[in-house]
């Protein structure tokens, strides 16, 4: 098993009473640097990633599973990281999404839904001189290049 894999599989041995929370991202650069970036249905708290550094820093040292120093960092994405997982979709459902399109477009609405086909957003469309109407749209998955959730100010 490699050290990215075991690394994985500490953290899902933490996290296996939590059914709330997941992993965002894992991974481990230049062999000197673990980054973990977890998430949850309702959100996560910092005691939660304090819990599963302490877990996986227990094991990384008395498993020995780096040869030199390294550096463990386990938070959540910030409020500006791309969406990456369906599970993260899941949970935004019924806010703002900023929807930056592969061919360069960009869109937001509010999220309404998403599978492994498409996300289903409820688009404002504002046309000149007109009054701005709402759509409903879906987008095809291959057509997306990056999800983040969007800031509204009213």
């Amino acid at each position: 098993m490699g050290v990215e894999a075991r690394i994985r599989a500490l953290v899902e041995e933490k996290l296996a009473d939590r059914p709330d929370l997941f992993i965002v991202e894992l991974k481990v650069v230049n062999n000197s640097k673990v980054i973990i970036l977890l998430d949850g249905d309702k959100g996560i708290g910092i005691q939660d990633c304090a819990a599963v550094s302490r877990h996986v820093g227990f094991h990384l040292e008395e498993e020995n599973l780096f040869d030199s120093a390294y550096n463990l960092e386990v938070g959540s994405p910030g409020l500006d990281a791309p969406l990456v997982s369906d599970r993260q979709l899941q949970k935004n459902v019924g806010r703002l999404l900023e929807i930056k399109l592969k061919d360069g477009k960009k869109t937001e609405g509010e999220l309404l839904g998403a599978d492994e086909e498409q996300v289903v957003i409820m688009e404002v469309l504002k046309e000149k001189n007109r009054k701005p109407r709402k759509a409903e749209r879906g987008i095809k998955r291959d057509e997306i290049a990056e999800i983040k959730v969007g800031v509204s100010f009213k």
